[in-house]
């Protein structure tokens, strides 16, 4: 039975080291600050929270709160990430790519996608999800998937709901986490595997795959072909099941999967949820959001989408592309992250 330091991993990429205002005022274990990142003062992270700077910046204020298990990130070469001051975001969350203003309130499994712009003093309701390039009026209160608003809230209340999201992250990053899985990479291999994942069971990866920040498998086996990328805060929960993924697919930030199986040259996009049995064949866009049915399968050469999952739009050229380049910006991302994980412990090593 293992058990984690309560402090964050933070690491350079590129050579750009996060900067701070000052050391984080509460961390939970397994969470990350990683690349150019720019973060204010008062930071609160809850157990695997991660913030990543890999592909562009991201810039935070003062008084930012992120809960456990959830994610902000970027989209590479396109859309930084810009978060005001006093915000916080609840669990099991995603900001990505997009623009938060002062004193907003974003709850528990909400997914904000790219381009988006979210006015100060915003309440966003649990698991909702905000379509990209949407804007979100200041003092609004939204929810849905896709949100829409559903009415305003004052200033006082919207402070009101971060100061409870904040103590709420705070009491559970004191909590102690104890696993009897295993944290990390072996440093062997031409594969990555984050220092703060776990693995429980099983895991087996082709050269190029990726296993990135805040990830949590609990599986007789889960296979990974080759560079094939499982993004942060992405769980499999299959104790007596095995997961099987093909080569060239991105499995995107914060999805859930059950025993299924994803085939090649695929995509299953932010907070998606593959219930147990599912199979997504090759050449697949899942998107974010999606909630497949048990034993469904997601039919080659098509854009699934909705709660359940059915089939939206044939694959066009413009989408197979963007899934391939993914693929090579996250090849990179995982050799990039493993390299600085091997200085971080030869540091520790001779320190030590």
């Amino acid at each position: 039975m293992l058990s984690i330091e309560p402090r964050p991993l933070i690491l350079p990429f590129a050579g750009v080291s996060p900067a701070f205002a000052s050391p984080p005022s509460t961390s939970g274990a397994g969470a990350s600050v990683l690349g150019r990142v720019t973060v204010g003062a008062d930071l609160v992270l809850g157990p695997f929270a991660v913030i990543r700077a890999d592909g562009e910046t991201v810039s935070i204020g003062a008084g930012f709160c992120l809960g456990e298990g959830s994610t902000v990130h970027i989209a590479h070469g396109l859309f930084a990430t810009v978060i005001g001051d006093r915000v916080a975001v609840g669990r099991n969350a995603v900001v990505h790519a997009c623009t938060v203003a002062d004193d907003c309130a974003i709850e528990d499994d909400v997914v904000i996608l790219d381009a988006s712009v979210v006015g100060a003093g915003v309440l966003i309701e649990a698991g909702s999800t905000i379509y990209p390039r949407s804007t979100l009026e200041p003092g609004g209160r939204y929810a849905g998937s896709p949100a829409v608003r559903i009415g305003s809230i004052s200033l006082e209340e919207c402070r009101e709901r971060v100061a409870s999201i904040r103590a709420e992250a705070a009491v559970a990053a004191a909590r102690q986490i104890r696993t009897e899985g295993r944290w990390g990479d072996d440093g062997r291999g031409a594969h990555f595997v984050a220092d703060t994942a776990v693995v429980r069971g099983d895991l087996v990866l082709a050269p190029g795959a990726g296993v990135f920040f805040g990830c949590r498998f609990d599986a007789a086996a889960v296979t990974v072909g080759r560079n094939t990328n499982i993004q942060d805060n992405s769980v499999v929960t299959a104790p007596e099941g095995v997961v099987t993924i093909g080569d060239d697919t991105t499995i995107g930030h914060n999805v859930r999967m059950s025993a299924c199986r994803v085939g090649s040259r695929s995509l299953v996009g932010i907070g998606a949820v593959l219930g147990e049995g599912t199979v997504v064949e090759d050449d697949v866009l899942v998107a974010a959001g999606t909630v497949t049915t048990y034993g469904q399968v997601l039919r080659s050469g098509w854009l699934w989408g909705s709660r359940p999952a059915k089939p939206l739009k044939p694959l066009d050229d413009a989408r197979r592309s963007m899934l391939s380049e993914t693929i090579g910006h996250y090849v990179a991302y995982g050799h990039a992250f493993r390299d600085a994980q091997r200085s971080l412990a030869a540091r520790r090593e001779g320190a030590g």
